[in-house]
């Protein structure tokens, strides 16, 4: 192997053109953002547009730095892989972008009589949380997979995702405003899926699928990143007072899951010794568990509550459940399952619970947000649990047929020994140049 000049080349290249010819066919400027006449409404129109593109778009790009620097970083841990890493993580970010709004814009078509796809940065903000959904899945088979797979698999779960959340939000209207289901559990399951098909046991043998201590620095910094910004993945597709509440909530319960990672990282380790795998992303677990409760009335108390439930059970997960899932041959490079499926379910449970003791008295004028429809309180935390169940099989049915899928030779699957190694794809620093090499060649 050791090329993209052909395959995967040819597939990037033919992608863009597609998504062209598509975006020429389907896709429009919101009319809000290019009004049509000068008419005192249009004017006001716009100008309300504008307002809230002030509102949101500096939470569009702290998501941003969260799926191309934060998640870039984080996977850098792996010694021989970092060019992959966060090089692959940007190419699918800038991919998906593409391809989801054309798949979200479609989804969104269903019911409507609008034949046009009409972008705007809310459109964008969509398409990060694809990304972010694709990226996550990406992790658990870092390593393990050619750049054409990656951009098969991409292509694949965009469509998944949809399904799922169409069903999910858009029908049963579960309430998950950052995703701990829908982007976190999701992702999750899906890449799960994928993992558990393409599995072999060379996977869990080579010696390359380590990390060294400037590996892991690196990582950490996407670690902090990711910290830093994950408030406003959460608390950006929520509306009024419940975008203030989800900022407050999610810094409450990923500090509470820093302080309760680092004790719980000591308590597990036989010499007492803080491990960096857990710093590195169990502190996070509180932000993926927060997710479905971002916007409640969940109080500082139960944020803190959250962050500490989420710590504990993805530091355990990392020490000993990942274990046993490989034993079982499920190969989860970066652990997603400890980092985001638990984490994402505990959410789950955790927003059934509050959701069912909701009140109009508490929640004024955002209970409709909360409670939909005529429901109870008390149904509408049996259709989180729904959500849960049905993210849940689609992805995991979704991961299982991608899986299959890229199993087959023609996408460049790697040979056992090409494993978590750069230079099968890129050229490295220790590899001469082409010039080089026709100067050897010249003096021979």
């Amino acid at each position: 192997m050791g090329s993209t000049r052909g395959k995967e080349s040819g597939i990037l290249l033919a992608a863009q053109v597609v998504c062209i010819v598509l975006f020429g066919i389907f896709v429009e400027y919101d009319p809000a953002i290019a009004p049509r006449n000068n008419s005192t409404e249009a004017k006001q129109l716009t100008q309300a547009t504008t307002a809230q593109f002030n509102n949101l778009y500096p939470f569009f790009q702290d998501v941003h730095v969260i799926v191309v620097i934060g998640i870039g970083l984080l996977l850098t841990f792996l010694k021989q892989y970092a060019y992959s890493s966060v090089a692959y993580n940007f190419l699918l970010t800038c991919y998906v972008i593409e391809w989801s709004v054309l798949v979200n814009g479609w989804f969104a078509l269903i019911g409507t009589t609008e034949t046009k796809i009409y972008i705007n940065t809310k459109s964008l903000l969509d398409a990060d949380f694809a990304a972010a959904t694709v990226l996550i899945s990406f992790c658990t088979v870092l390593g393990v997979t050619s750049p054409t797979q990656l951009t098969v698999m991409a292509t694949i779960e965009v469509i998944f995702y949809n399904i799922s959340f169409y069903v999910g939000v858009g029908i049963m209207e579960v309430v998950d405003v950052g995703g701990s289901m829908f982007v976190h559990g999701f992702a999750a399951f899906f890449g799960v899926g994928v993992a558990r098909v393409l599995y072999r046991e060379a996977q869990t043998r080579s010696d390359k699928e380590d990390s060294t201590y400037q590996s892991d620095i690196t990582a950490m910094i996407g670690t902090l990143f990711l910290w830093l910004y994950w408030p406003s993945f959460n608390g950006s597709p929520a509306e009024g007072v419940g975008r203030q509440r989800a900022v407050v909530n999610t810094i409450l319960s990923l500090s509470a899951c820093v302080v309760t990672t680092f004790a719980i990282s000591a308590l597990i380790n036989r010499k007492g010794k803080f491990e960096m795998v857990h710093v590195q992303n169990a502190t996070l677990a509180g932000g993926v568990a927060m997710g479905a409760n971002a916007d409640l009335i969940v109080h500082p108390f139960g944020a803190l509550l959250i962050g500490v439930a989420a710590s504990i059970s993805s530091s355990l997960g990392y020490s000993y459940l990942q274990p046993i899932l490989t034993r079982r041959k499920l190969h989860d490079t970066c652990g997603v399952f400890n980092l985001h499926a638990l984490p994402g379910m505990l959410g789950a449970f955790v927003s059934a619970i509050v959701i069912s003791m909701a009140t109009p008295d508490v929640y004024q004028e955002s209970y409709s947000m909360v409670v939909r429809g005529d429901r109870t309180p008390a149904l509408q935390a049996a259709y989180q649990i729904g959500g849960l169940l049905v993210s849940t099989a689609i992805a995991l049915f979704g991961g299982v047929v991608t899986g299959l899928l890229l199993k087959l030779r023609v996408w460049d699957n790697l040979e056992n020994d090409e494993l978590f190694e750069d230079s099968i794809f890129w050229k490295t620093h220790d590899e001469p140049d082409d010039l080089s090499v026709e100067k050897i060649e010249m003096k021979e």
